[in-house]
C-alpha cells in the first residue's frame, strides 16, 4: 500500500467532507442493523415469513460491506493511499 511520505494537510472542507461521508455511512450501516434485527424479531412472532425475512437478511451484509468500501475508497482518495492489490 501505497501511503503518503510526507505530513498532509486536509481543507476544511475535505475535513467536512470526510466526516458527512463517515457520518453517511454510520447512518446507513446502522439502518442495515436494524433491518437484520427487525427481521429477526419478526420471525420470532411469525416464523412462516422465513423465505422472505432470509432473503433480506442475506442482503445485508454486502449492503454493509458496500457502505463501508465506499467510504474507505474516498477517505483513501482523500488522503492519496494507493492500494496496489485492492481487494473490494
Amino acid at each position: 500500500m501505497g501511503v503518503p511520505t510526507q505530513p498532509l494537510t486536509l481543507t476544511p472542507e475535505q475535513i467536512e467532507n470526510l466526516n458527512r461521508q463517515l457520518s453517511d455511512m454510520r447512518h446507513s450501516v446502522n439502518n442495515h442493523l436494524s433491518l437484520i434485527v427487525a427481521a429477526v424479531e419478526l420471525l420470532r412472532i411469525k416464523p412462516e415469513m422465513r423465505e422472505r425475512m432470509a432473503a433480506s437478511l442475506a442482503e445485508q451484509p454486502a449492503k454493509i460491506t458496500g457502505d463501508i468500501a465506499r467510504f474507505s475508497a474516498e477517505f483513501e482518495r482523500t488522503l492519496g493511499i494507493i492500494r496496489e492489490n485492492r481487494l473490494s
